[in-house]
């Protein structure tokens, strides 16, 4: 049976929701991804800075310890799509960690602007990870019907 971890950021408390879901449908651990300075709660101040961040390509210091992923097979990863992309977050946790061998299951949430260009921005963060279809949260995509397609169910 593989071993699961589910690692997320989420500021507004949707990608939490989905996270805490797929927790229930497949097990495993969860980790929060949190950055040391929190973004701020004012959604028109948090796109100005994710702006500025992702055209600087500015990685930010996380809060607590980086989980132990060795153990791990697959691993969820779920973030926003801020400016096109992970939130920069969820990118300082994909560089900061040997994804080798590791099966990525990305899952993104969004205000509308789909799941951009995350599938890919993972897929060259972490080149020898196997990385699968990316479920798009926000758009109906049925959770359950994903699970299936990626072999979780």
């Amino acid at each position: 049976m593989a071993q699961i971890l589910i690692a997320y950021f989420s500021h507004s408390g949707t990608t939490k929701r989905i996270a805490q879901f797929l927790h229930e449908k497949v097990g495993g651990d969860i980790y929060e991804i949190r950055p040391l300075e929190p973004y701020p709660e004012e959604y028109s101040i948090v796109i100005k800075q994710v702006k500025k961040e992702r055209l600087e390509g500015f990685r930010p210091a996380l809060l607590g310890e980086l989980p132990d992923i060795s153990a791990y097979d697959r691993i969820f990863i779920g973030s926003p799509n801020w400016w096109g992309t992970v939130a920069p977050p969820v990118a300082t946790f994909l560089e900061s960690l040997d994804f080798t061998g590791k099966t990525i299951l990305p899952f993104v949430t969004h205000g509308g602007g789909r799941i951009g260009t995350s599938f890919g921005d993972i897929k060259e963060i972490c080149p020898k990870a196997k990385v699968l279809e990316t479920l798009d949260g926000n758009q109906g995509d049925n959770i359950e019907d994903w699970l299936s397609r990626v072999d979780m169910l």
